[in-house]
């Protein structure tokens, strides 16, 4: 970690370094003449006065020119906006949107299998960012947490990354919105065709990678103007083999000896090994008519799908088995190890055990194995006209039909359980003192001559030859589809006004999305149904005999299961079970958005001014189950609120080559469709109320930025800026008093029942920085008097701080306290660095961010606040061009290698409750690695 962060610091002291080189440069150089329209320049000539619509990178400075391409955008905003240009997504090992968005300045990304999946922009949490498609927001499978990996980045012709948020975007985007600018046949000057295949390895288990994408477009004059089409599709395959390991802490009721407030066990130790098959695939028309000039009908229609095909062998060591064997006992005592006690060894620390070291004595093996066969897909389909008329007179129509699915079915999963007999179970020693790892070494357990004592027989390799009989057989059929109608449109009239050219533009928008949810699951749980389903009951007749393909250390040898014997076993459940719904789980949720907005455009020779509001009003709908007193009826929950949200961008030329930009905006995050849903389970025994919460109040946001922007000129880019975000009524997933008669029925007053569930907490802020420089050494070799091979050389870099501080509301004996955003990191930074020249193309790009909070805690028997650690990750990419149409490549991604680690901080909740204790990020929870990535192939472009 040292040696990468010191190489990112040099990357960081060379923009220093190149940016003096250039402010000396650009006293020394006159103008150079406008690259002609239609083209782009390959060595050092401007992209000033290029026309934005017509850029073509020719692809002998690839990465120069759709830097160059995406500036020219950029530059033009009139908001503050990040731009990636299609041939800088293509020319990175980016198969997925998060992936090639994360690069650009203020963008961060969460991982799934070490997979980019969710952007975080300028550190705020992910439902914050709000995902497009041409300008039109699309819910993402899973609902208002944008998954961004199921959309393949071949699709794009342009990403764009609003950060400031203006009327005619919905006022749910808070932190920005991910707009994805898909190709037109008008992009092209007439038949068109580009196509990729690659094919790839991954370092563990050798598994194989394949990619394929193409692009087929051409636009005929027509007896009234002009008609386009176009025809793409991408298909990329990833297998995986995954390590990892997990550990659950808590505080346990019958440790009460000294100091038993800092202390947290591990009541579960596992490992998840995982073999994944991840295939992205994409289909998408589009057909564009010009009848006339300032005129255009565009029809829209793009699939991306996603699927996960897991399967799982998951090893679950149950430390907390025999919990009840430890007596409560406030007493002190002297730790000694003593292999022969009369507990299970389980939180005591009498016997010589601590919460990193020890020994359990006798304890359960649950094992699962799981089968997935995970699906999200995303079918958009768009019908847009744009009208120019005489006057200034601007239309925009759009009707638009989204169906998102994401289908979590489960093929099969079997649990194996150690029998009740002690000495059929296993003794574990653990050791978990080094984060990175997660040491067992197992033994047979043996019994003594007294039935309350046991020790460590001999040691034991092979897990599996433990008797583990098949407990359960469990097949899930779980799809949640997401329908979404948008019908909008908007006016403008450009006139002069004040001094300058005004566009003022006035819209409406009409949104109906309904999420539904259909959950039915099959169980076998018994002897007599493994009978009569023709199931074995012995994990032998499940298993392979193949060695284990990961890397990590794991103590123990196992077999894993067969795919193919688990789709034979859950075909032989349906011929003797029943699916039944999942009413607990099973809802439908209707949410209609009615907005208007009016803004107006005003454009000076010095700068531009944008500003106006934005009304929306909500109204919610949602039927579920509810179980009450164990009685389950149908319930139906209505909601509605009305907002606005004003916004103004000031945009400033400082010079012709320098912008200062201001700005304030507001918006408002909703909660997702699962946490309004009006499912509910009263427990009256236990005193609790679970499940979603109708009635809770979207999260509101108010930010203002000011940011400088300077264009270098012949070409290159720095900027700097601050932001700040005010945030009321913040979502909380969090246990509170009810707090409500609603639920109150036959006597029994259940207002004080504790409630799980989200709801609003406190208010609070987040506020930072960011920095960006993108500059190339080729327009100054001369004045430095470099030799002209070094032109090739150039730098990009970006850096986000942040802070933030949110109140998390009181509960039970945990006071008020300040608490991060969840899903914020503190720093952000990526630097990349490239060589391009006589056809040669390389660049190595690395990016990194800070831990970040993943949940809160409320319970002070919880092992605190979780967070995710440092997460980086460095990848290369070599180019080759052939000729000006056919190239070939080489990728690697990963190289680091680095983990996935997320931990618990057990002093988070002590500290709030007065109770001295430090910080720690040594209670890994969950620890993940995946390997290098390497793929290769050819590229034409005709």
């Amino acid at each position: 970690m040292k040696s990468v962060r010191a190489v990112a610091l040099c990357g960081a002291y060379s923009f220093a370094l190149a940016a003096g080189w250039s402010s000396q440069a650009l006293a020394q150089q006159s103008p150079t003449p406008p690259a002609k329209e239609g083209s782009l320049a390959t060595d050092s000539n401007t992209t000033e006065d290029i026309a934005l619509d017509e850029i073509v990178v020719t692809g002998s400075r690839p990465i120069a020119e759709s830097e160059a391409a995406a500036l020219n955008v950029q530059r033009k905003s009139d908001s503050i906006v990040a731009v990636a240009a299609s041939d800088a997504v293509g020319r990175l090992p980016d198969q997925n949107i998060a992936q090639a968005a994360s690069r650009l300045p203020g963008v961060a990304v969460e991982r799934d299998q070490g997979q980019a999946r969710y952007i975080s922009l300028r550190g705020a949490p992910n439902y914050w960012t709000t995902l497009s498609f041409d300008g039109l927001n699309v819910v993402s499978p899973e609902g208002r947490d944008a998954r961004f990996d199921s959309i393949p980045s071949a699709i794009a012709k342009q990403i764009i990354v609003s950060k400031a948020v203006t009327p005619d975007m919905p006022g749910e985007t808070i932190a920005g919105n991910v707009n994805i600018v898909t190709r037109s046949a008008f992009d092209f000057r007439g038949l068109h065709f580009a196509g990729k295949v690659g094919a790839g390895i991954a370092e563990y288990g050798n598994r194989k990678s394949y990619e394929v994408s193409g692009v087929l477009s051409d636009r005929w004059k027509v007896g009234a103007g002009e008609i386009g089409a176009l025809l793409s599709a991408s298909y990329y395959q990833r297998g995986m083999i995954t390590d990892n390991f997990e550990n659950d802490y808590e505080q346990v009721s019958a440790d009460r000896g000294p100091g038993y407030e800092t202390r947290f066990w591990a009541h579960e130790t596992e490992n998840k090994l995982y073999r994944l098959t991840r295939k992205n695939y994409s289909f998408s028309g589009r057909l564009d008519y010009r009848p006339a000039d300032g005129h255009e009908i565009s029809l829209r229609s793009i699939y991306t799908i996603f699927t996960d095909d897991e399967a799982r062998d998951n090893y679950r060591f149950d430390l907390d088995d025999r919990q009840g064997d430890l007596v409560a006992n406030t007493a002190d005592c002297t730790p000694t190890v003593n292999t022969t006690p009369t507990t299970s060894g389980y939180a005591d620390v009498c016997i010589g055990n601590t919460p990193f070291q020890g020994t359990v004595y006798g304890i359960d093996i649950r094992q699962r194995s799981t089968l997935r066969a995970f699906r999200q897909s995303i079918f958009t389909n768009s019908l847009e006209g744009n009208h120019d008329f005489g006057g200034g007179w601007h239309w925009n129509w759009l009707g638009n039909f989204t169906r998102s699915k994401d289908d979590r079915s489960v093929v099969g999963e079997a649990s194996w359980d150690s029998p009740s007999s002690r000495n059929l179970r296993p003794t574990v020693r653990y050791d978990f003192s080094d984060p990175d790892r997660s040491d067992l070494t197992i033994f047979r357990t043996i019994q003594l001559s007294s039935p309350t004592r046991y020790t460590a027989g001999d040691q034991v390799t092979d897990i599996d030859s433990f008797t583990k009989p098949l407990s359960s057989l469990t097949l899930l059929d779980a799809v949640d589809t997401t329908d979404a109608y948008t019908a909008r449109t908007s006016i403008a009239k450009d006139l002069p006004l004040m001094g300058g050219e005004a566009t003022i533009k006035a819209g409406f928008q009409f949104d109906q999305r309904t999420k539904t949810v259909d959950e039915n699951q099959l169980v076998l749980n018994t002897a007599a149904q493994f009978a009569a389903a023709g199931i074995s009951t012995n994990y032998t007749d499940f298993s392979l005999d193949r060695d284990f393909l990961g890397e990590i250390p794991l103590g123990y040898t196992f077999h894993y299961f067969d795919q193919d014997a688990m789709r034979d076993a859950a075909d032989a459940a349906k011929k003797v079970g029943t699916f039944l719904p999942a009413t607990g789980n099973i809802y439908d949720v209707r949410e209609r958005v009615y907005a208007a907005y009016l803004m107006a455009t005003l454009r000076y020779g010095w700068g531009s001014v944008v500003g106006g509001a934005r009304f929306e009003r909500v109204e919610n709908r949602g039927i579920a189950e509810a179980t009450v007193a164990g009685v389950t009826g149908q319930v139906t929950a209505k909601s509605d609120n009305s907002l606005v949200f004003p916004s103004l961008h000031f945009n400033y030329n400082l010079d012709d080559t320098k912008k200062l930009r201001l700005s304030f905006n507001s918006g408002a995050a909703r909660a997702d469709y699962d946490q309004l849903r009006p499912n509910v389970v009263v427990n009256d025994t236990n005193e609790t109320i679970s499940g979603g919460n109708p009635g809770v109040k979207p999260e509101r946001a108010y930010g203002v930025d000011a940011y400088v922007e300077w264009y270098l000129r012949p070409q290159g880019y720095l900027m700097a800026g601050v932001f700040y975000k005010k945030v009321k009524d913040v979502l909380y997933t969090q246990r509170r008093p009810f707090g409500s008669s609603a639920l109150d029925s036959n006597g029994v007053d259940r207002s004080g029942f504790v409630f799980s569930g989200i709801t609003n907490g406190g208010d609070g802020r987040i506020f930072g920085a960011e920095v960006a420089a993108q500059l190339q050494l080729d327009p100054w070799t001369e004045s430095l008097g470099v030799p002209a091979w070094l032109g090739g050389f150039g730098v990009s870099g970006n850096v986000t701080f942040n802070d933030s501080k949110v109140t998390k509301p009181a509960i039970g004996a945990i006071p008020n306290r300040k608490v991060r955003l969840p899903g914020t990191s503190d720093l952000v930074y990526n630097i990349g660095s490239y060589y391009e020249k006589y056809g040669l193309s390389l660049r190595l790009n690395y990016q990194f961010r800070s831990k970040w909070l993943d949940g809160i805690a409320d319970d002070l028997a919880a092992a605190g606040d979780t967070y995710w650690y440092d997460d980086d990750e460095l990848d290369f990419s070599a180019r080759y061009a052939i000729n000006r149409n056919v190239e070939v490549y080489v990728d690697g991604s990963n190289l680091l290698n680095k983990p996935g680690r997320r931990f618990s901080d057990p002093g988070s909740l002590l500290r709030a409750t007065g109770i001295n204790s430090p910080n720690r990020e040594d209670y890994t929870i969950e620890w993940e690695r995946f390997g290098r990535r390497y793929t290769a192939g050819v590229r034409v472009n005709f």
